[in-house]
Order: structure tokens, then C-alpha cells, then sequence
């Protein structure tokens, strides 16, 4: 079982993680905003962000917290738009442990998650 962060506003998507991730057996915190998932993150095994929000820059919080060592050793995962490379692309350059398109992570999220902790 892994402690998740979980920074998805999107209602209906991000309930959807949630209840997959308590599923498979994670212990899961919603964090509503960046703020939040600052305070959340420290103490998780995996930080998740949703890379499609536009009122959030996931790739911004997660390479500002690398930089002051605010992640220590929580994974990240970050999901995207299969059409939206670039967003991709800013966050590979961020730091993400693993960048995935948000199909990949509605059919996997819990093997993904998994594969991040071991």
C-alpha cells in the first residue's frame, strides 16, 4: 500500500483516481490546490498531478519543489492530454518521475502508482 498526494481539481476525473487508487489499496489524500499538495507531498510515497488543469502548472509546483527540496523521496506522476506533447514535454523537464497520458493513467493508475514505489 502507497500514500498518495493526489492533486486532480476536476471533480469527476479526479474521483475517479481516487476511488481506484483506495481500491487497489492506497491510502489517498485530495489536495485541491497547489498549496495543499505542498503540505501533502513530504509525507506520501507518490505525489500524482493532473497536467491538464489549466488554473494549475503542475510542471511549475513539481520543478519548484525539486528545487527546494520539498519532495525529498516522494515519487511524481503526472498525467496529460495524449494531444498536448508539449505540456509532456515541461514536465519530463520538471522532474516528473513518470509523465503519462490521462488515458493511460484512467486504465492503469494503480499498477503505475505501484511500479513508482518498488
Amino acid at each position: 500500500m502507497a500514500r498518495v498526494a493526489l492533486l486532480c481539481p476536476e471533480l469527476l476525473f479526479g474521483s475517479k483516481v481516487e476511488g481506484g487508487l483506495r481500491a487497489a489499496g492506497h491510502d489517498v489524500v485530495r489536495c485541491d490546490d497547489e498549496a495543499s499538495a505542498r503540505v501533502a507531498a513530504p509525507d506520501a510515497d507518490v505525489l500524482v498531478v493532473d497536467l491538464t488543469d489549466e488554473d494549475l502548472d503542475g510542471a511549475m509546483l513539481v520543478e519548484s519543489m525539486r528545487a527546494g527540496a520539498e519532495l525529498g523521496d516522494t515519487r511524481t506522476l503526472g498525467f496529460y492530454s495524449h494531444v498536448d506533447q508539449d505540456t509532456r514535454r515541461r514536465a519530463e523537464e520538471a522532474g516528473f518521475d513518470l509523465v503519462v497520458p490521462r488515458s493511460r493513467m484512467s486504465r492503469e493508475m494503480a499498477r503505475l502508482v505501484e511500479g513508482l514505489v518498488s
